[in-house]
């Protein structure tokens, strides 16, 4: 199997330790207690773990699960999160590298195309990527990986019980994040504009080899784009006057306009584009001839993806869908504070129907 989709398995089962990292991750046990690894500490103490991991100190799970951990919201910051997005990148531009090296192979994606033992709640069979996605995600929710804040599943509702107990996170997001899933946007995307732009339209019958990696493709997006949840929550603690007088409005125009930065957004298009650029060659040493497929003296290499496609992706569907989360989870941040406006309206427009009918 290909190191990348091997490395994206080791990832998904373990705690991630990145300092930046939102949020950090403790153990969930039983009044046992258990030594922090070195690893785990921020060098910085800018990341997440910092304000509670230090190379001698030991974590008592009891005060974990009676909640007396300490607050890791403080650490909720753009520069923490957009270093996290910008991981995030050399992630996804891998992934599509690897993804390119085989042919589009239509029939993954086509229902019918490749019989397998699944179907639809409306009785269509799955198509292949549908059966590997739904599959693969059957044994990460066993080993835990839809409890972290920054997964979401493509199938919410089939998830099997874990087999790990669950680990307690330090909230830092409203309770409406668990309310937001975009994926099948996600999905969508994918199909029908990442993979025509990164692979040839022919068929290989690498059917499987393309199936995993496209789930690597589609992990790796997903996560990018509900990473809106922790933006969303970082930028209205930055301005919660404004963001509040917009959800008590209901305004959505109004909170994309606040939340949207134009120079933000066309660095992040340029850095993907340099990456992919960089990434998306073969380094050969000087001196090197120039050989049929690129590179050497003598000639430009040839990108194993193209630089525009993955920039075009970017700009046109990761961050427009990225801020509909944060749109949808701004809409929804003030909930739990005082109940959701229209809610609130409706309840009292019940109330006042109920009190006319019984003559109140």
């Amino acid at each position: 199997m290909h190191s990348l989709h091997q490395q994206g398995i080791q990832r998904s089962l373990r705690p991630h330790n990145n300092k930046h990292n939102i949020p950090s991750r403790l153990p969930l046990c039983s009044g046992v207690q258990h030594q922090v690894p070195q690893h785990a500490i921020s060098s910085s103490g800018s990341g997440f773990n910092s304000s509670c991991y230090t190379s001698s100190r030991q974590v008592d799970c009891k005060a974990v699960l009676q909640g007396t951990t300490q607050d890791m919201s403080a650490a909720l910051t753009l520069e923490n999160i957009r270093s996290s997005l910008i991981r995030q990148e050399d992630t996804i531009i891998f992934a599509f590298i690897e993804r390119a090296q085989f042919a589009r192979n239509e029939a993954v994606y086509t229902p019918d195309a490749i019989p397998v033992p699944g179907y639809n709640r409306d009785g269509s069979r799955y198509s292949l990527l549908q059966y590997v996605v739904r599959e693969t995600e059957q044994l990460h929710a066993k080993l835990r990986r839809y409890t972290s804040p920054d997964e979401h599943p493509f199938f919410p509702d089939e998830l099997p019980p874990m087999v790990l107990p669950p680990i307690l996170y330090p909230p830092v997001l409203a309770p409406c994040s668990e309310e937001i899933n975009i994926n099948d946007e996600v999905m969508s995307c994918y199909i029908e504009h990442v993979i025509p732009g990164i692979t040839q339209a022919v068929d290989d019958y690498n059917y499987g080899s393309a199936a995993v990696l496209d789930v690597l493709c589609l992990q790796a997006l997903s996560k990018r784009i509900h990473y809106g949840k922790f933006v969303a929550e970082a930028k209205f603690r930055a301005k919660p006057e404004q963001y509040s007088a917009l959800i008590h409005a209901r305004d959505a125009a109004g909170i994309m306009d606040l939340l949207t930065d134009k120079a933000v957004e066309k660095k992040v298009v340029e850095r993907v584009r340099l990456k992919c650029m960089t990434f998306g060659q073969d380094v050969l040493a000087p001196g090197t001839p120039s050989t049929p497929s690129g590179g050497g003296n003598g000639g430009s290499p040839k990108l194993k993806v193209s630089p525009e496609v993955v920039a075009r992706v970017y700009e046109e569907w990761v961050m427009p869908l990225t801020k509909e989360v944060e749109v949808q989870y701004l809409l929804k941040r003030l909930d739990h504070v005082e109940g959701a406006p229209a809610q609130k309206a409706e309840r009292q427009s019940s109330s006042a129907s109920a009190s006319s009918k019984q003559g109140v």
